[in-house]
């Protein structure tokens, strides 16, 4: 697609990529884009800077790496699927089985491009900050496992649907889509709830009374230990950390600053990673890359490693309250320059996140943000508890953003 600088080339990777495709990839960036390489709060790759000249020969560059990736409409899985010992079911196995039902569908062509589906196997790293118009989430419903069905929202404001079998998942996951596309080719599930409630998802599920099997309880709480012995939650959406894998390796996750880095960057982190012998890296929602194959001690060493050179590698990491689009002149539709802003703004102690948004699309972030600042032909507005497309309490100039937030810190604290 075209944008500020040059044409942007997205790529939805599955499961892990050989350091050595990585690597190549971030090479081909460099030779055919800017050297500019952004991972999404999705965990999709972008690249930016190509030309219509350049884009055909990544796009040749690309397709001799054999990285497994989809098109189509967006399934996505918890990193770490199908090696994460902590999951209840394998979600990279039942995304697999969904992308290959849709190419026999018309459904790819008659639903809206940010249309998704999110499948989560209950593992050490959940979709829950993720929005998606179909959410699958593995559970324990009276000792056996289950899939919670649910649609138009994150973890936290999707509206259930009950609980299917995971030999259900496929067909509920078509017949929940095929609703969306009976409402149009703009049409999102959120829209649906709003206009009809929950009426037509229900009906959908109702028509075969084997694929709806309601409950409300809820009883995936377990609780295990962190590879340092300390107690955490056996469900986190927050990829940043140290996770033990299924055959007895490790993957180290750490995130790239702002949720993008130079592509000869890319691959010195990726060398670090062969040099402490991974032999793969996935790229994770919430703007992440996690390492695979690492031993426990050489774990933290990869970690040592990427944060010499720029990564975020501890989830308190004041820049990780920071989400900010490309901003302008990379974005052709921005009227602020995010990534200039977002440094300074992690530099002040602010109790809350914040968003930055070159414009009124919120595609950096399209959920609400305690604080969100919106480029506008007028200045920088502020919006407190809410999304780029809101009200604004206060308008400033770029220059004074840091200000205003500063003193908006200030009374938050007290």
């Amino acid at each position: 697609m075209p944008t500020g600088d040059g044409l942007l080339v997205r790529l939805r990777p599955i499961g892990t990529i050989s350091l050595t495709a990585f690597k190549e990839l971030c090479a081909a960036a460099r030779q055919y884009g800017n050297g500019v390489v952004e991972v999404t709060a999705r965990g999709i790759i972008q690249v930016r800077g190509l030309s219509a000249a350049s884009a055909p020969r990544f796009a040749d560059a690309i397709m001799l790496l054999s990285i497994a990736a989809e098109d189509g409409i967006p399934v996505i899985a918890n990193a770490l699927a199908g090696l994460d010992p902590a999951e209840l079911i394998d979600a990279g196995a039942l995304a697999a089985d969904l992308r290959r039902a849709l190419t026999r569908t018309s459904l790819p062509g008659r639903l809206a491009p940010k249309v998704s589906v999110a499948i989560d196997g209950g593992g050490a790293l959940n979709l829950d900050t993720l929005s998606a118009d179909v959410r699958l989430r593995a559970e324990l419903v009276n000792g056996a496992v289950a899939l919670r069905a649910s649609v138009g929202g994150d973890g936290a404001s999707a509206t259930s649907l009950g609980a299917i079998m995971p030999s259900d998942c496929t067909e509920v996951a078509l017949r929940l889509l095929e609703v969306i596309a009976q409402r149009g080719r703009d049409a999102r599930a959120r829209d649906i709830l709003a206009a009809e409630e929950i009426g037509s998802f229900r009906e959908a599920l109702s028509s075969c009374p084997a694929l709806c099997r309601a409950s409300t309880s809820y009883q995936h709480e377990k609780e295990k230990k962190d590879v340092d012995g300390r107690d955490k939650p056996g469900h986190d959406s927050n990829p940043i950390g140290t996770y033990r894998l299924l055959d007895g390796s490790f993957a180290r996750g750490v995130a790239l600053a702002f949720g993008h880095a130079e592509a000869a960057t890319l691959e010195r982190l990726a060398d670090a990673a062969e040099a402490d012998g991974a032999h793969g890296v996935q790229i994770a929602p919430g703007r992440a890359l996690i390492a695979i194959g690492l031993t426990r001690e050489l774990a933290n060493n990869f970690a040592a490693a990427a944060e010499c050179l720029g990564f975020i590698v501890r989830a308190d990491d004041p820049r990780r309250r920071v989400i900010a689009c490309a901003g302008a002149p990379v974005c052709a539709s921005a009227l602020m320059t995010s990534r200039a802003i977002a440094p300074r703004l992690a530099s002040i102690a602010t109790p809350f996140d914040i968003h930055i948004s070159g414009c009124a699309k919120g595609c950096a972030q399209p959920r609400s943000a305690a604080m969100t600042i919106v480029g506008t032909p007028d200045g920088c507005a502020l919006v407190a508890n809410g999304t780029a497309r809101d009200t604004p309490f206060a308008m400033v100039s770029p220059e004074d953003v840091p200000a205003a937030i500063a003193r908006y810190a200030e009374v938050c604290r007290v």
